[in-house]
């Protein structure tokens, strides 16, 4: 059976009310970088973000400033040593993020 091409338009249009939902934007969703970077923080003590990646080089300060800018970071505590190091920590919103499905 074929179906005219009015019909289908139609039943697909019927359709686009259920693609609607209240879910978050996914310009409100980590990035994959970003979402490995929060990850790390969730089994550190107060939800200390690291310094550095699995393999040993710096995290992109990048990465820690979009998490800050978006308040899933927060800056922990000056690091006297390397004043241009960024230490941080999850917030709650961090950690919704980083545990989110």
């Amino acid at each position: 059976m074929f179906a005219s091409r009015t019909f289908a338009h139609q039943q697909a249009r019927s359709l686009d009310i259920l693609s609607l939902n209240d879910n978050e934007s996914e310009g409100d969703l980590p990035a994959l970088s970003e979402l490995l970077y929060l990850r790390r923080g969730l089994t550190q003590a107060g939800g200390k973000l690291p310094l550095f990646d699995l393999d040993g080089q710096d995290v992109d300060a990048a990465i820690v400033r979009r998490c800050v800018d978006r308040g899933w970071a927060e800056p922990w505590f000056n690091n006297p040593l390397k004043p241009d190091w960024l230490v941080c920590k999850l917030t709650e919103a961090g950690r919704r993020a980083a545990t989110a499905p």
